[in-house]
């Protein structure tokens, strides 16, 4: 349900704070390709990085609870 509710959180975030996530699909690496009448996008770059991050995120929430 935490998980669940920290989705639900930058959800929320991302819908109505643009701001705060403009970089994400722009950073060096990102693929934006646009034709006429489509446009693909393949953020190569942003999703490395939210797997870095959810990957230290995730290890030291384990570190904490595997000493207890």
């Amino acid at each position: 349900m935490i998980v669940g509710a920290v989705v639900l959180a930058v959800g929320v975030l991302v819908r109505f704070a643009p701001g705060l996530f403009g970089w994400f699909g722009h950073l060096p690496g990102d693929i934006d390709i646009r034709g006429e009448s489509s446009r693909v996008q393949i953020p190569i770059t942003s999703m490395i990085l939210v797997s870095v991050v959810l990957t230290v995120i995730v290890n030291l929430v384990a570190m904490i609870f595997r000493d207890r």
